[in-house]
């Protein structure tokens, strides 16, 4: 009896005591199997295409004149929602070249658009197939909970040991994080699809993928475009913190500031992205009420 009752002392106590799982352990033991088997497939057939993507889109860009780029968003924002926004955007992106960052918001822009890009390229058939599949969203759901919840941080040290130190261990990352909004909103979106149009597209002989083309991905669009929104709002986020392995950039302004604890050039990347931010946010919220069945436009 005495026993029994030191025994359950004791696990009221500490019950953590009477197993010890090493995690820690286990993680790294998997982490340093997957870089020993895959770093140098991720070398060879990873990292060049997005690398070219990126180094394309970057050329792009810094290859516009900055007054041509400012009429160029100005006329964006008037199309995609409203002569406010317009003005907003124009004179954003005016204050970022007027503090001396627009090289960097540049950098910042084309590490954005290609993660934005491939994550659309990779989400949109995966939230397709979710869409038509239970058991396949039922098997994706726990690695989206994973991929959207995970710390960013903790992205930062496998893609460094899979693709070594800059620009595309941050794109990875920010791939890696960015893109289950649009794998979620793209399967909700095309679920919430009325039955009585799919059933009318059924009735004049629509074959399955032009129901999906012509009928659910229309009128799912306004729900796809606020998981692209929220993908854009990662990535800008998550290329910020990739600074910290070599992502140039706003961030970089902000992570160099931080280390040499000078606020006024911390301050300026940090006002650089939040405009960059609240920009590519009303442009996209502009095209996603532009979609089909959205009546009102977004000022």
């Amino acid at each position: 009896m005495g026993e029994s009752l030191e025994f359950l002392r004791t696990l009221m106590n500490d019950p953590f005591g009477f197993l010890d799982i090493p995690v820690r352990q286990i993680i790294t033991d998997i982490v340093n199997w997957i870089v020993a088997n895959f770093r140098d497939f991720s070398r060879t057939y990873i990292s060049p295409p997005v690398r070219g993507v990126m180094n394309s889109v970057q050329w792009a860009l810094s290859s516009i004149p900055p007054g041509i780029f400012l009429i160029g968003i100005f006329l964006l924002g008037w199309w995609a929602a409203s002569w406010r926004i317009a003005i907003f955007s124009i004179v954003s992106f005016a204050l970022i070249g007027f503090m001396g960052v627009w090289d960097q918001m540049i950098i910042t822009l084309s590490l954005v658009v290609t993660a934005v890009f491939f994550c659309i390229l990779f989400g949109l058939p995966l939230g397709i197939l979710s869409s038509r599949s239970d058991r396949f969203y039922a098997i994706l759901r726990p690695i989206l909970d994973i991929m959207q919840t995970t710390p960013p941080f903790v992205y930062l040290v496998p893609a460094v040991m899979l693709f070594s130190i800059g620009n595309v261990p941050g794109l990875i990352a920010t791939i890696v994080f960015a893109m289950p909004p649009v794998i979620r909103l793209t399967n909700l979106g095309i679920r919430q699809v009325n039955s009585e149009f799919i059933e009318a597209a059924v009735a004049f002989g629509s074959s399955r993928r032009q129901i999906l083309w012509k009928v659910q991905f229309p009128l799912a669009l306004p729900t796809i475009m606020a998981g692209l929104n929220q993908t854009i709002m990662l990535s800008l986020s998550m290329v910020v913190i990739a600074a910290i392995i070599g992502a140039g950039g706003l961030g970089l302004e902000v992570y160099a500031g931080l280390e040499r604890l000078n606020i006024g050039q911390a301050f300026v990347g940090g006002i650089g992205i939040v405009l960059l931010a609240m920009v590519l946010d009303r442009l996209t919220q502009g095209l996603g009420e532009k979609a089909p069945g959205v009546r009102h436009k977004a000022d």
